[in-house]
């Protein structure tokens, strides 16, 4: 098999890393936190105009038409500017809104694809504990027709800032999925999380919704796996930079005289870092590759590619920690956030134990040998 990147894929690469490097440094991102609350929407434009959020969108409706891979190498990087604006949800809003049967589907699109539109996955309950088939929300019809949602979801990304949120419902005792304009009916409280990203609560009282997937867990599923396919990329680029930045400090800080990169202990812990990450590395392009893959196969694969990442997270990070002393806790020092950052998405869209149940539920006749 050939993982060798295409001419356009490397240019997109470089593309998003120019503008990473040039746009998007530090200062930017502390003020991004400090001042806009987590959640830029000029940030948000230069990834449209960059032609990010109309990656995976159909080309019929305005988008790039590109697939999984783009997806990947576009997430790698932003994942090394440790950068705040969620664009994963424009992957998964496109990849649910695709297969819809709506006449509202291609409005929507197309709002997404020039970055007019912000639209958000909501889907985590509190009592759900990662599970998908967990839902208190309900959804009503009207003798008009017309779809009301009630219930709360907890921990949207941007939700307060979203335009629309992709909603999770019961619909006569089926699980069904819905798009809600953010206004009538729609209200969220933000807040600031860890890593400095924006989430809010969002409360749904007889809120107007449109039907997106009657059958609303199998759409569901495909748009977390998007989810978590996006974040194992973002997750090497996190760690790649993460592991930069501590060879970096290893070289310059001197102890007893001299820099404590030639501590042969030290390196020993700086290669294995760069085995966790290589390991992350080939699970996220299992998992990009995996994403096209029927439903049950791609399920699989991105519970043993999510289980990976997160081992390989929160070895990363707490091992550049370590090797960094004191100065790898401070908010002042860059690598802190990303040490935030991994500790996040280890956490999201169901941590590591969570995965490691999905695996083990999952396996067949292989005993857990990938197929």
């Amino acid at each position: 098999m050939d993982f060798d990147f295409s001419d356009d894929q490397q240019a997109l690469r470089d593309a998003v890393r120019r503008w990473v490097d040039k746009s998007y440094g530090f200062e930017r991102r502390r003020a991004i936190v400090r001042e806009d609350g987590g959640f830029s929407r000029e940030a948000w434009q230069d990834l449209a105009g960059l032609g990010l959020t109309a990656l995976v969108v159909p080309e019929d409706q305005g988008g790039l038409g590109m697939g999984p891979v783009e997806a990947m190498v576009v997430m790698e990087e932003l994942g090394r500017g440790i950068v705040l604006e969620p664009l994963a949800q424009a992957l998964i809003a496109s990849t649910v809104l695709s297969g819809a049967d709506t006449s509202e589907r291609d409005v929507w699109l197309a709002g997404i694809a020039s970055g007019e539109r912000l639209v958000v996955l909501a889907h985590q309950e509190r009592r759900a504990r990662y599970r998908l088939d967990a839902c208190e929300t309900t959804a009503t019809q009207a003798a008009d027709g017309q779809w009301r949602l009630n219930g709360v979801k907890q921990i949207v990304p941007a939700g307060d800032r979203a335009d629309a949120v992709i909603v999770p419902a019961l619909a006569n005792g089926r699980l069904s999925l819905f798009i809600a304009e953010t206004g009538g009916g729609v209200s969220a409280r933000g807040y600031l999380t860890q890593d400095g990203s924006r989430a809010a609560d969002v409360k749904l009282t007889n809120a107007p919704a449109v039907l997106l997937h009657a059958d609303g867990l199998a759409a569901l599923e495909l748009g977390v796996d998007t989810g978590i396919a996006a974040l194992c990329a973002e997750a090497v680029g996190v760690m790649e930079q993460t592991l930069a930045l501590t060879v970096d400090y290893m070289n310059t800080r001197k102890q007893f005289g001299v820099a404590i990169a030639s501590f042969q202990a030290l390196r020993h812990r700086v290669a294995d870092m760069k085995m966790q990450l290589e390991l992350a590395r080939s699970m996220s392009y299992y998992a990009a590759l995996k994403l096209q893959a029927p439903a049950g196969e791609r399920r699989r694969a991105l519970a043993r590619a999510k289980y990976q990442l997160g081992q390989s997270m929160r070895f990363v990070g707490q091992q550049s920690v370590q090797l960094h002393g004191g100065i790898g806790v401070t908010d002042e020092y860059i690598g802190s956030h990303y040490f935030k950052k991994l500790t996040q998405l280890e956490m999201t869209y169901g941590d590591s134990l969570h995965h490691l149940g999905e695996v083990s539920a999952r396996m067949e006749e292989t005993a857990g040998v990938f197929a």
